[in-house]
């Protein structure tokens, strides 16, 4: 059931995915190639100019020099009355732009750039005139200088088409990207909330920090259309794209390692990185390279990772699987920058499933965990109360009645503060440790009654802010009560020491006595055990641990409690 309601799930975002890729209106121009030449004639941006001595391409123009470029285009459909076309442009530089040798515009001060501030943007929108946008030949002529990157300089982004459509097509896009990158800032700032409550949950936090990250990439990708971005400054947006996806490959890989954990993850995962480190290194100025090399890399290894996931039979592993081959298919289907977006945000659903997965595992175990605690206490209540002690315990009461009645007043006052405080502790997760203490003093008051034996009780370094679940420290007096004999003198003597550090909170029970039998039985757990490691785990999950053991001086219990 759970695979076909995943193969529906990857279908239906396949099909999403192929009808947003198919919504393309037909090209209204044909470009042919450009040319270049180093110079400042005006003569340059006419239509008829014979330009075949001109070079494809211009290595470098050094100190902002003046240098033109002319592209031939090829109208292949007039536009419609009032609608003129528009020509969208991706420019390196400041220039003027020339339509078949008119001016009709201009975006910066070409010639200048070592005298006056920037101007301009890397992305800009300009109307043709409808009376030059007859169907046939024409030609885009750029007087242009690129005064900060003065080696970039080769063809240059270029669209003509509806100029309504290309000023309007742009903020529709980026107010759904916006919308898109908010849920995804939304996400990550509600499972940062959640690690808060919980810092051992890496794989939240991780999931948190990539969805930042997407959400950082989606914003600097389409900033472009609402902050004016002038050319000396796209390469810093860039070098900022380049060290998301970087974050975004190395996190990704790291939560389904975690999720999916294999041998030796640790070092896999350690070499994994040095390769991302030389990749992202490497041709570094090459950025389209470096992403798409980042990009292959972190598919290749998330694959491994989900192979061995469902090899072990891993949940959600096969789902992780499927994913990540459609996104593989994606990326040699559609345009880098489409493919990124759709693979990551497939990606990233398929950790938040696995993490609702995670979630949903602690909650039932959390649930386990409490109905086994009520369950215990309620044994161990009943163990207090059961026949056998009552009647063991008025009997003592009738004896001391007969023989001191002072002191069997003293008895029924021991015996109801010890209900009494049970009776207070009963339904709590965790109590001040001097209401536990006092459980244990009262305790082996009446114990000393019903057995007449001497039973002393000793503490150190107690905390008194402290807490700790309750009835864990009486259960193992009682224990050591039951399975001990008095010393020669008649006595049994408890120690409680606590002690703590910046990793740990200790307390350490001792047990002076004669411990009954040769050996003890770790192997067998008692109720009262099980009882002390489900209260543990309830109040500090997994964040513990208890060891009970023969020593020298009778038997020694330690419960570490770790920060």
């Amino acid at each position: 059931m759970k695979l076909r309601s995943s193969s529906y799930f990857l279908l239906v975002c396949f099909m999403l995915f192929a009808s947003s890729c198919s919504q393309s209106s037909n090209p209204v121009f044909k470009r042919y190639r450009t040319v270049f030449k180093i110079g400042n004639q005006q003569e340059w941006a006419s239509k008829n100019l014979n330009d075949r001595q001109w070079k494809t391409h211009l290595e470098l123009v050094p100190d902002g020099q003046v240098f033109w470029s002319r592209t031939p285009i090829d109208i292949l459909k007039a536009p419609e009355v009032l609608q003129p076309y528009g020509l969208r442009l991706e420019v390196y530089g400041e220039y003027e732009v020339f339509w078949d040798g008119v001016l009709i515009g201009k975006n910066g001060n070409p010639g200048q750039e070592a005298d006056l501030p920037p101007e301009g943007e890397l992305w800009i929108t300009f109307n043709i005139p409808t009376h030059l946008t007859n169907e046939g030949e024409h030609v885009i002529a750029l007087r242009l200088s690129n005064y900060y990157y003065p080696d970039h300089v080769g063809n240059y982004g270029l669209q003509i088409d509806d100029y309504h459509d290309l000023l309007t097509d742009r903020l529709i896009q980026n107010s759904y990207m916006h919308v898109f990158a908010g849920a995804f800032l939304i996400a990550s700032i509600y499972f940062l909330f959640l690690f808060l409550g919980n810092k051992k949950e890496y794989l939240t936090l991780i999931f948190s920090i990539s969805c930042l990250l997407f959400f950082g990439l989606t914003m600097t990708h389409f900033v472009r259309t609402t902050i004016p971005i002038h050319y000396s400054l796209h390469v810093v947006r860039l070098e900022v794209i380049t060290s998301l996806m970087f974050g975004i490959s190395f996190l990704i890989p790291l939560y389904f390692s975690m999720q999916f954990p294999y041998p030796k993850w640790k070092l896999v995962l350690g070499i994994y990185t040095a390769i991302l480190l030389f990749i992202f290194s490497i041709e570094h100025h090459l950025f389209d390279l470096t992403i798409l090399n980042m990009t292959l890399s972190l598919l290749l290894f998330s694959l491994c990772i989900a192979v061995f996931g469902v090899y072990k039979k891993a949940k959600g592993a096969l789902l992780v699987l499927l994913t990540l081959l459609l996104c593989i298919f994606i990326r040699y289907s559609v345009s880098l920058n489409l493919s990124l977006f759709t693979g990551f945000s497939l990606i990233l659903l398929n950790m938040l499933y696995l993490l609702s997965l995670r979630i949903k595992e602690q909650r039932l175990a959390y649930e386990n965990s409490l109905v086994q605690s009520t369950r215990l206490r309620l044994e161990l209540l009943k163990k207090n109360i059961q026949p056998h002690f009552l009647m063991n315990t008025l009997t003592s009461l009738i004896d001391w009645i007969e023989e001191s009645p002072k002191k069997g007043v003293m008895f029924i006052e021991a015996l109801a503060k010890e209900f009494d405080l049970l009776n207070q502790i009963e339904n709590k997760t965790l109590i001040p440790i001097a209401q536990e203490i006092a459980l244990c003093r009262s305790h082996l008051e009446i114990m000393e009654y019903r057995k007449e034996i001497n039973y002393s009780w000793q503490e150190e370094g107690i905390d008194p802010e402290q807490k700790v679940p309750p009835g864990i420290l009486h259960t193992l007096l009682e224990n050591g009560i039951t399975h001990s004999f008095p010393l020669e003198d008649n006595s049994i003597k408890f120690k409680l020491v606590y002690e703590s550090n910046s990793d740990y909170k200790c307390y350490t029970f001792l047990t002076f006595a004669v411990i009954v039998g040769q050996e003890a039985n770790t192997k067998k757990e008692g109720t009262g055990l099980k009882y002390i490691k489900a209260r543990l785990t309830e109040s500090y999950h997994e964040q513990w641990e208890f060891t009970s053991e023969r020593a020298n001086h009778g038997w020694k219990n330690s419960i570490k409690i770790y920060s």
